[in-house]
């Protein structure tokens, strides 16, 4: 018997190699027609496809292994991913301080107090079968909308910098004077959840959908659980995006209450003419 499951799953596994291998011809052949148009985008692609392929096989390999594990491993699963989350969520916000931290317990904030809730009212049991994959789909979604939140409030601060100090000037709060951007970054990070949210089941059928239909489930209850999954990302980016631009702007700020984030530009002049005051003297 398990000679036999042995083979199976080889057999399974020598058929999606094969398959990927078609795949990853496909991609090949788009980088190959984007380069004809001088878009370089080789490296990158041939970079992501192998990480994702490895990773995945990685992952599945792991959950293999640990199928039947208890809720403790699971959480430990979930924890990794935040972190490998919050590295990948990082290295598109440089030049902010403690990026690393900040998109962590952003991300952690969202996507932890989602599951938590999940668990808590049934609608995802503590398998590890059911619980990794949908709490990975959550966690990366809250990933993509912390990184979006932070990068669209700097840019809305750097492009307001006059305003915000007027603002400040007049007398008002910091928190007050950068509201504005902040609406904007957070609601720019809930958009694109919003167009899924939308477009789901005219555009396109989600995978969860799709696999609880395969395996027998009523597909009227798998539409409801699918929904269930999708509003639960949507507020796990709210979450996430909020905490985000509040974290952020905690560090935009001197203890004297004055901006700190200007653009590279302004900085550099600031240091040229600090630096002709220094040779004058």
């Amino acid at each position: 018997m398990i000679a036999e499951l042995g083979n199976n799953i080889g057999s399974d596994v020598l058929l999606g190699l094969a398959q990927a291998i078609g795949a990853i011809a496909l991609c090949a052949a788009v980088v190959l027609l984007c380069r004809l148009h001088a878009v370089r985008v080789e490296r990158e692609a041939a970079v992501s496809l192998a990480r994702g392929l490895v990773q995945m096989v990685l992952v599945g390999v792991i959950l293999a292994l640990l199928l039947h594990g208890n809720l403790l491993i699971g959480a430990l699963i979930l924890f990794m991913m935040t972190i490998a989350a919050a590295f990948t969520a990082s290295r598109r916000l440089k030049g902010v301080d403690g990026a690393l931290l900040l998109c962590f317990w952003s991300i952690a904030a969202g996507a932890g107090a989602i599951i938590a809730a999940m668990l808590a009212t049934a609608s995802l049991r503590p398998e590890i079968s059911m619980l990794v994959p949908v709490g990975s789909m959550i966690i990366a979604n809250a990933m993509n909308s912390c990184a979006q939140a932070i990068e669209r409030f700097r840019a809305e601060i750097l492009s307001h910098v006059g305003q915000i100090e007027a603002k400040l000037s007049l007398g008002a709060e910091p928190r007050v004077s950068v509201a504005p951007c902040l609406r904007s970054a957070v609601y720019a990070s809930l958009l694109p959840r919003f167009d899924m949210m939308k477009s789901l089941g005219l555009v396109w059928i989600p995978g969860v959908m799709a696999g609880m239909v395969v395996s027998g489930t009523s597909p009227v209850y798998a539409g409801i659980y699918q929904f269930i999954i999708v509003a639960m990302i949507l507020a796990a980016s709210g979450i996430t995006g909020l905490v985000a631009t509040l974290l952020v702007q905690s560090r935009v700020f001197s203890p004297a209450a004055q901006l700190t984030l200007r653009p590279a530009e302004a900085e550099v002049s600031s240091r040229a003419r600090s630096g002709a005051l220094t040779s004058k003297h």
